[in-house]
């Protein structure tokens, strides 16, 4: 997940800063609730300074945060509180105190974005799920988090371990989920020696282990090695929730929706099938980033989003079903995860793609899918592939039609970009597709930079490239 941020002329950067702006100043002055809304307002590219470092690595997290369900003083509800926290806030400086106030007033109800009637529990299926906060300044960070009942006898309430990083890279951080809370089972203190050895160790490099030495009482010392994916641009998604819940045609759909940056809704049961799926979802936007609101679980308190005029991807917990279907809303896409059906959509959404590119996306999804049903990483190359070479075809000859000027700033020719198609239905889908913030963004960092960048998308373009010579040769060979 990248982690950059472009500021557009002429153009509001926050959704949701712009849908509540009368009632949200200054952030500093806001309530708690109008803090939650900036925080979950849209991700744009956030600067690079929003990693901290280590060593000249990344850190792997900022927090760690425990957060219990606490009775109300008032009333039989219950309300979400962080009870321990790693490292504690120290030497920061005033406007980094507001913004870890900010920060700090959010987590609770990502974690528990159900609502407070709860209710002892005997029993309760640990869910795995994550959320995404953006800060003032446009940077992200991202909530993985994991909701089980802690040990013990009788009925008692889920508590939320959630690490706060800047980092996109799921599995890994289920990994370490895993590990916190199998030290958490033991006592709390040993979670800290844990932790302290990860956020000093530098976050590897693609395809790259990280070793860390920790002691368990009654255990002894452990080396839990933490590796991360070679190819990173799928490092942040796992696509078998998708997959399970929707149809190739389905996703294909949603895919289309969100090229043309609509309004997209996916209501599920559990945490963690919201999540990943809207986390799929985004992923397959690849080589493009969706640059308006993205919340992989809205809390109760902020259900209104779904009325936003401007386009969104979100997900909701089924027990809203009904709130969200009688909200006022318009060119909607609402997936039902639970039933694999569309709930509502525009009508159009089989149009939007040339006809040809669709077939050719649903044949290679369907091509030995079936094999990769326990290695999520090749079932995510598998998936994700058909898409970007998609990109490939309508978009990758970008860097062929940017004028350099002498200073070296490159200036986009989009009229004799999307003449070069010679297929009309491929040229019509592009002419609208250019004037998305998706490609709009995509193309101002392209002028920025002298070279194409070096990287999985432009390594297919060349493939691509080298294809069509290799058929125009032969082609002639045969005349």
């Amino acid at each position: 997940m990248p982690c950059r941020f472009e500021k557009m002329e002429g153009q509001v950067v926050g959704t949701m800063l712009r849908l509540f702006r009368n009632r949200l100043p200054r952030l500093r002055a806001g309530s708690r609730q109008d803090n939650l809304r900036e925080a979950a307002k849209e991700p744009e590219r956030a600067p690079e300074h929003c990693l901290s470092t280590f060593a000249g690595g990344q850190h792997f997290f900022e927090y760690l945060f425990v957060v219990s369900l606490k009775k109300k003083s008032s009333g039989h509800d219950y309300e979400p509180t962080i009870t321990y926290q790693f490292p504690k806030r120290e030497n920061l400086l005033r406007g980094q105190q507001e913004e870890e106030e900010r920060l700090l007033s959010a987590i609770p109800l990502f974690c528990f974005p159900d609502g407070n009637e709860w209710a002892p529990l005997t029993e309760y299926p640990r869910e795995t799920f994550s959320f995404v906060l953006t800060n003032v300044d446009g940077s992200r960070k991202i909530g993985y988090c994991r909701r089980l009942l802690p040990a013990g006898r009788g009925p008692r309430l889920p508590k939320v371990y959630c690490i706060i990083s800047c980092i996109g890279c799921f599995g890994l951080f289920s990994k370490i989920l895993d590990e916190v809370e199998k030290r958490h089972q033991i006592s709390v203190a040993v979670i800290y020696p844990f932790m302290q050895g990860l956020r000093e160790a530098a976050f590897p490099a693609p395809g790259k282990t990280v070793t860390l030495k920790s002691f368990i009482p009654d255990s002894g010392t452990e080396f839990i090695s933490l590796t991360r994916p070679l190819d990173s641009h799928l490092e942040h998604v796992d696509f078998r929730s998708l997959l399970r819940c929707l149809r190739f045609e389905q996703i294909l759909q949603i895919f289309a929706s969100a090229v043309l940056e609509r309004r997209i809704i996916f209501l599920a049961e559990d945490l963690s099938t919201l999540s990943q799926c809207i986390h799929a979802a985004a992923a397959l936007l690849y080589p493009f980033s969706w640059a308006h609101t993205y919340i992989p679980v809205v809390p109760e308190s902020l259900l209104d989003t779904v009325c936003c005029p401007t386009p969104f991807m979100v997900g909701v917990q089924m027990r809203f079903q009904q709130q969200v279907m009688d909200s006022p809303m318009e060119e909607v896409l609402l997936v039902n995860l639970c039933e694999g059906t569309f709930l509502m959509s525009v009508g159009d959404e089989k149009d939007i793609l040339p006809p040809k590119l669709q077939d050719d996306i649903l044949e290679s999804l369907g091509q030995g899918i079936n094999e990769f049903e326990t290695a999520s990483e090749q079932l995510n190359e598998h998936v994700s592939g058909p898409f970007v070479q998609f990109f490939v075809k309508t978009v990758g000859h970008y860097a062929s039609y940017i004028k350099r000027e002498a200073n070296g700033q490159g200036r986009f020719q989009e009229r004799a970009f999307y003449k070069a198609l010679t297929s009309k239905t491929n040229r019509r889908f592009v002419k609208k597709f250019v004037k998305t913030q998706l490609f709009s963004l995509f193309i101002q960092e392209a002028e920025k930079s002298k070279h194409p960048p070096a990287g999985y998308f432009q390594q297919k373009i060349l493939e691509y490239e080298e294809q069509k010579k290799q058929k125009k040769s032969r082609e002639k060979t045969v005349k």
